[in-house]
């Protein structure tokens, strides 16, 4: 499993070092996201442009106020 905490690359170069990541991984595996907001706009992002991403078993949790650990699952 990657772990990525987004709370410390600057918010311009998230998406990109997500993305790159989650192209790294082999199909099964998961990225795990930690962040200070929902990645809700990152999860449509995925949803609408990557096929790889498996939506159906993404999964958000709230640890803290802004703690949000999310993954996303390779097809």
């Amino acid at each position: 499993m990657t772990t990525i905490d987004a709370r410390e690359i600057p918010p311009v170069q998230r998406h990109d070092k997500i993305h790159e990541a989650f192209h790294d991984l082999e199909s099964g595996e998961t990225l795990t996201i930690v962040n200070d907001h929902e990645p809700k706009p990152l999860f449509y992002e995925m949803q609408a442009e990557i096929d790889a991403f498996d939506a159906e078993n993404y999964e958000v949790e709230q640890r803290a106020p802004e703690e949000f650990v999310a993954t996303f699952p390779k097809k």
